[in-house]
């Protein structure tokens, strides 16, 4: 049965790329086709088939012919999709990342099944019901570790200064996906926003956090919407509604069917209007984040700086195929305000790919609502280029985990300087601190001393680097070792917005802050 349920979803997704609607008979011819492939394979094939596995695969190889953006969501996928949506999954409530081959915990919700059994991050997850997770990806882990409610999952956890591994069985439960996790003000009056992901609930966060930020005195606003993939459309328009005036228009949108031309302006009268703006954009700001981009852009409401925006200007609509199965087929595609199309050209894959920027001479130009010149094709060109780079050797000490598992043990005094730290969090003896001491705050800065410290660390785990590498990235590896440190302490947003600080891309958003409050005067 199950066989010929998914050989009916394959002939579904064949008849909306191929068949012309209503063709009964290359209808019945397909299907005849379909059935007489699959009996062959079936009687001939040397060993028996996954027919499951065939037909998912056929499925992608068919909209891989479309364009990169159409896709098959499998159950997996399907589940994923719904819980990005929805914004909440169930689950053990911990950020997992590999590095190299270890599998480890970055952070740990307050208040979930992971917290409450003492999970810590620095902890190295070994196995997975039995199964080493050496070998898998962390997508590979997180899908394992999920699951619905109530079930239980069994992890080992090997832990420094532990002899043997931790073996934890811990329930599932309901953990919140937040999309904009992080909300505070910089310099003055300037508050800072990250969106994360567009999702269910996103335009409930946002308010949330303008509203806790006006309360705290916030005269202008930076959005940051770098790596922001997108997420579903309607919450960008929502969100542009938001900062747009009313009758602003958003997005259009037009396909080959007609039902799918629409337009989307502003409706309310909003609270956030007025407030400068500046939004920050990289090669990682795709789709929905792209429309708010262009929105804001077109009608001159606010600046955008950093590099040029992903290219995504095509729409999907999710089309069920089963109670736990569906495709996103592009049906049409978006124009920002000013008529322009930002869709990247997706002809050659490996070009669309490697090709960051697109020449401008080979680029559109519209104009903005006053007057200023913008460009199509190829992304979002933000008004001021900003490019956030990092050298080889900080990516490399990213890439192992050095930053983090140093910040680990600096706090837990497992490095000579720690021994002569305290931190806020501890409960030092009577005394301590008169004893020399060094109290830990949030004004914390990496001395020299620091630095030395964190070499002899890198030594300790056989990281090779030259005096004159280190030295062309000491400045950067400074920020990142001070990041994880504030992070370790005071937990991950306060990490964030020290590491804000001193972000090039974010600094020259505050400088140009007094030009955006003249687009709303």
């Amino acid at each position: 049965m199950i066989k010929r349920k998914i050989l009916l979803l394959l002939v579904v997704v064949l008849s909306f790329v191929y068949l012309p609607a209503r063709d009964e008979d290359l209808w019945d011819s397909s299907l005849d086709k379909v059935g007489s492939m699959v009996s062959l394979i079936e009687e001939n094939y040397f060993q028996k088939v996954d027919f499951e596995k065939l037909t998912y695969s056929s499925i992608r190889g068919v909209l891989e012919t479309l364009d990169p953006h159409s896709y098959f969501l499998d159950p997996d996928s399907f589940s994923r999709m719904r819980e990005d949506y929805t914004g909440k999954y169930y689950g053990l409530g911990i950020q997992i990342q590999k590095q190299e081959d270890r599998l480890v915990v970055i952070s740990v919700i307050e208040g979930t099944p992971a917290s409450r059994l003492g999970i810590l991050p620095g902890d190295v997850i070994a196995t997975i019901e039995g199964e080493s997770t050496r070998p898998i990806t962390s997508f590979d882990a997180m899908q394992k570790l999920r699951g619905p409610k109530g079930t239980k999952v069994t992890i080992t956890i090997a832990r420094e200064g532990f002899e043997k591994p931790l073996e934890l069985t811990i329930a599932r439960e309901e953990i919140p996906l937040h999309s904009v996790p992080y909300a505070f003000l910089l310099q003055g009056d300037v508050g800072y926003i990250f969106i994360r992901n567009f999702a269910g609930d996103t335009i409930d966060e946002f308010e949330e956090k303008m509203a806790s930020l006006s309360q705290q005195g916030m005269k202008s606003l930076i959005l940051d919407l770098r790596q922001n993939s997108g997420g579903p459309f309607f919450q960008s328009v929502e969100l542009s509604d938001e900062l747009l005036p009313k009758g602003a228009l958003v997005v259009s949108i037009r396909g080959r069917n007609k039902n799918y031309d629409k337009q989307f302006s502003a409706e309310r009268d909003g609270k956030y209007e007025k407030v400068p703006l500046v939004i920050l954009i990289d090669q990682g700001t795709a789709s929905a984040s792209e429309i708010v981009a262009g929105a804001v852009m077109d009608n001159d409401r606010g600046f955008l700086v950093g590099e040029d925006s992903f290219g995504k200007g095509l729409v999907q609509t999710v089309f069920p195929l089963a109670p736990n199965m569906a495709v996103a087929l592009t049906t049409a595609k978006y124009y920002t305000p000013s008529g322009r199309s930002i869709q990247r050209d997706y002809s050659s894959f490996e070009d669309w790919l490697l090709n960051k920027e697109i020449p401008k001479e080979n680029r559109e130009v519209k104009l903005t609502a006053k007057g200023r010149k913008v460009l199509g094709q190829g992304g979002i060109s933000p008004d001021y280029v900003v490019k956030f780079t990092i050298k080889p050797l900080t990516y490399e000490m990213r890439l192992r985990g050095a930053f983090f598992t140093y910040a680990r043990k600096f706090i837990s005094h497992q490095t000579p300087l720690s021994k002569k730290y305290s931190f806020p969090q501890e409960q030092p003896a009577v005394g301590e601190l008169s004893q020399g001491k060094i109290l830990m705050t949030k004004d914390f800065v990496v001395t020299p001393e620091v630095v030395e410290d964190f070499k002899n660390y890198l030594l300790s785990l056989k990281i090779e680097f030259t005096p004159e590498k280190f030295a062309e990235a000491e400045e950067e590896i400074k920020k990142w070792i001070e990041r994880e440190l504030i992070s370790a302490v005071w937990g991950i947003e306060e990490g964030w917005k020290v590491f804000s600080k001193t972000d090039p891309v974010v600094l020259k958003a505050i400088e140009i802050m007094p030009e955006a409050a003249k687009l709303v005067e």
